[in-house]
Order: C-alpha cells, then structure tokens, then sequence
C-alpha cells in the first residue's frame, strides 16, 4: 500500500490494477498531489458528483497514478458554494478537469482560469447539468457565448482561427493561432463542441444500457472504454470474469490498436503528400476490419465486451485466419516501414517537427503513445498488467526524440508488437463453454475503477452506484484531456502547414474529451 502522505488511511479496491480509494480534507488535497508529483506520478483524472441526497454536500474525486498503482481521493464538499484547493499548479492537466467539473457541478476551485470550459451557452449560466436536481427545460438560455481567448500582441502578430467546422468528416473544435508570418507563437484550443450529455444519461441507464454506452463514448477506442466500464463494475460486484472472456479481451483491444495504427500511419504518409501511404495502409486496415466482422460481428468490435465477461467467441477456423492475417500484415508493414524510413522528403517533415522535450512531457502529464514517444515509460499492459497481460511479457515502445518521427516509430513498434501479442493470445485461448459470468446488478454504495491501455493512451472508467445499485455517476476518461494541451506547445516555432502533420501525429479524441 502506498504512503504518500502522513496520517491518510487508504483502503484496496478490488480490481485489477492495484488501486486504493480515502477521504481527505481540505487542507490534504495540494501536499498529497505535491507529494505524488515529486515522486514521479501523475494525474490520471479529476471529476466530480453530487452526493445531496445521501450526504452533506458534493465530493471530488481525483485518480493519481504512481509506481505503485491508482490512488484515488475523495473530497467532500459543502452543499453551498462549493469549492476546493487549485491543482493545476501541480497537475497542469488538471486545469481544463476543474473548470469542466465547474460547468457540470459547480464546484469551484480556486485558480486563476475561471472560463468557462463546457458549457457553450448550451445551458444557462448558474444552473449545473450533472446536479441531480437539474432542470433542462428551465435551463434553456438565449445567452451569447463570449469566450475570451487569451490575446498575444506585438509589432506582426496576426491571429488564424481555424474551426470548429472543418473541411472534411472531422469533429469540432476550434484552433486559434497567433502567428508571425508563418511561424506559430502560440496555440489556444477550445472544445466541447461535441457535449453530448453523455454522463448525464448514464444516470437512468441500466448496467447492460450502461455497458453499450461507454463502448460508444470514443468509436476508435470502443474495445478500451467497454473493458474499462466492465472492470470497474466487476470491481464493485467482486466477480473475475471467465478465464477464455479475458483472453479474449485482449485480443479485442490489440485488434483495436492494430486498426488504429494502420489507420494513422496512412494519413501521416497522406498529410506529407504521400498518398501511396494512405492507399496501401488503409488497404491493410480494412482487412483487418473485414475480418472482425467476420469473426467477431462488428467491423470495430462494439458490444463485444460486457460486465461479467464477453458476447462472442473465437472459433477454431477464425485461429488460422488471424494468424494468416497476423504474416501478412507483419510482410506488408515491415516493407512499407523501410520506404518510409528511406524516404527523404517524408523524413524531412518529420524530423525535428512537433518536438515535446522529455522534461516537458512529463511536467504536463503527456500519457499514451505520444508520450512513450518522449521517454514516458507508462503502460497499463506493464506496470499494472491485469490478466491476461499478466502472461503476456508486453514490450514498450519507447523513443526519447519527442517529433512526429518518434510518434510514427512508437507506432510502428506498437504495431509489430500487437501482432507479436496477438500470436501468442490465440495459442493461449483454451477451450471453454463459459464466456460470462452475467451482472445484472451491482451492490449499493460501491465505488469501482477500470483502467484499460487504450492505442491512444490510458482509458479510466470511474462508477458510484446509489443505495439500491443503481448507476449514479459514471465517469469515463480519455487520455486526450491529458494530451490536447501539450499540442499547444508542439506546434510553437513550428510554421503553420505542418499543423495537421502534428495534430495527425497525436490523433486525439474530440468525442472522448468532450463527453
């Protein structure tokens, strides 16, 4: 059990990754967070909810992340004027967290950046969505939204504001650029133009309406956000799901990479102008995905995890297939890997371009891929490898450039890894009748975590059920709140063009963070 702060009693979650869960006070919040950071941790989420009903008033709620597992904190909160200690000081990830559990709850925090994050003039300024009490109808507002970007001035400097609508079938949100010539000076990102209420529904759902729900909250990330809901409900219920139900789970989810991999190499080759890139590894993607349907009955997965195990199976003939498929795409990638590696005009935009220092990185929580590609050495499959990674002996991918040239090495090497693992799953899959263990409801009270290694990054799932079981609060997590603002800071000194190389180089979630 971890010690980071004198006198703060923690207890064990049940579930995979090492987890701990207490209550702090006021005065505990920043030195626990301080402590954490300088022992090399990070924040992994920061949300809130509305505990009126059953308790004096709201509570916060923080996941850290150190050597030793999950440690989240709960802060409760008076039921009037809510507010806490700022942590972005220490958590720079924490800042857009605060002010989005101000749109939704009210809590308030004391830092500096009070804006607005979330809420767009979608409803009226005072009343707070995730409130229980919360009255849509007579939240309806007519105000304008008059958001107040911070202003760069100087003798040249010129803004380009790009978004929320682009051209082309992509998600909103907006970039304002303040630039000198070409040359960037400074990046401010705003979203949330996709807040689909998403939280606010979990509450009338049903564990099962639940489960398909998360598998949507992120359509490239539907393997990681199921798995990560089912694990934090069998935390809650106690329960391990079936032996075969597990394996299969990771089959899903390095399917899911693998996809998601092929898919961004090929754009990165298109957003260079190589467009032979995009053809040849979109053509492998979509084998991969036809055979996913084939086997598994959804081009991308969906619904195939579920609490208490899985809803499909892999028969004996679908092992050849994947196996045949795993040669062919290790024979096609490794060729196209040397043409990339080889060419000179591709390298010449890749080099050098997008750069996050190390140190950078991990001042700002940088997770996932992007940040295995500038020394963060964090993986859920390793540090905290859950079964059945656990058996699986998963290999990093790590670079220390910290370019787009990196980010497009850690997914080559995630690839050729993820293949590697496939192999090794399908020749673990014993035979079993017993795929789930059904949960149709949880106990009352309880409180569980899911943290799954997503291909973007770590996926976190956080669920409170209320005395009689039910979905209370349901909080799902993606990296991209970690990851979008230090795009701020990748494209400075950068010229303008080579911003959707970059922003392809990260590929973050607009659904995933805007929930």
């Amino acid at each position: 059990m971890p010690i980071i702060h004198p006198g703060l009693q923690l207890t064990p979650l049940h579930g995979a990754a090492p987890a701990w869960q207490g209550f702090i006070g006021q005065d505990d919040l920043q030195p626990i967070c301080r402590s954490v950071c300088d022992s090399g941790g990070r924040l992994v989420a920061l949300w809130g909810s509305d505990e009126r009903a059953s308790g004096p008033g709201f509570v916060l709620h923080l996941v850290l992340l150190n050597e030793t597992g999950l440690i989240c904190l709960h802060l409760p909160l008076s039921a009037v004027q809510p507010a806490y200690p700022d942590v972005s000081e220490i958590f720079p990830a924490a800042g857009r967290m605060q002010r989005a559990a101000y749109d939704l709850l009210g809590i308030a925090h004391n830092g500096t950046d009070q804006r607005q994050w979330l809420r767009h003039a979608a409803w009226r300024s005072g009343s707070f969505p995730l409130c229980k009490d919360f009255d849509a109808v007579q939240s309806r507002t007519d105000e304008l939204d008059n958001y107040p970007f911070v202003q760069v001035a100087g003798h040249g400097v010129h803004e380009i504001a790009v978004g929320p609508v682009h051209a082309g079938i992509i998600e909103p949100g907006h970039f304002r650029f303040s630039v000198v010539g070409e040359k960037v000076l400074r990046l401010e990102e705003r979203f949330g133009y996709t807040h689909k209420g998403i939280e606010k529904r979990f509450e009338s759902m049903s564990l099962g309406q639940g489960a398909k729900l998360a598998g949507r909250v992120s359509g490239d990330s539907t393997v990681a956000y199921a798995w990560a809901y089912a694990m934090a409900t069998e935390s809650i219920a106690g329960t391990t799901p079936p032996d075969r139900a597990l394996w299969l789970r990771a089959l899903f989810l390095e399917r899911e990479r693998i996809a998601n991999h092929l898919g961004d190499l090929g754009f990165l080759g298109n957003d260079v102008a190589f467009s032979f890139g995009l053809t040849q590894f979109w053509i492998l993607k979509e084998q991969v995905l036809r055979n996913n349907a084939a086997l598994f009955e959804h081009r991308y997965l969906m619904d195939t995890i579920c609490p208490g195990g899985v809803s499909v199976d892999l028969a004996e003939s679908g092992k050849q297939i994947l196996l045949e498929e795993c040669a062919m795409l290790e024979r096609e990638a490794h060729l196209l890997r040397n043409i990339y590696e080889e060419h000179a005009s591709i390298q010449d935009r890749y080099m050098g371009t997008g750069y996050v220092a190390p140190k950078l990185a991990a001042q700002l929580g940088l997770c996932g891929l992007a940040g295995r590609a500038s020394s963060q050495v964090w993986d859920a499959r390793v540090q905290f490898a859950c079964a059945p990674y656990d058996q699986l002996d998963v290999r990093i991918a790590v670079h220390h450039n910290g370019d787009v040239a990196a980010r497009v090495i850690v997914r080559f090497d995630e690839l050729f890894e993820s293949l590697r693992l496939q192999r090794k799953i399908v020749s673990k899959l014993m035979p079993s009748d017993i795929l789930m263990l059904p949960l149709e409801k949880l106990p009352g009270n309880g409180f569980g975590l899911g943290l799954v290694e997503g291909w973007r990054g770590e996926v976190m799932v956080a669920i409170h059920t209320d005395a009689q079981g039910n979905l209370a609060r349901v909080h799902p997590h993606d990296p991209s709140w970690q990851n979008w603002p230090v795009l701020e800071h990748a494209i400075m000194n950068n010229v303008v063009p080579d911003f959707p190389l970059i922003n392809k180089s990260f590929n973050l979630s607009y659904s995933g963070h805007d929930l």
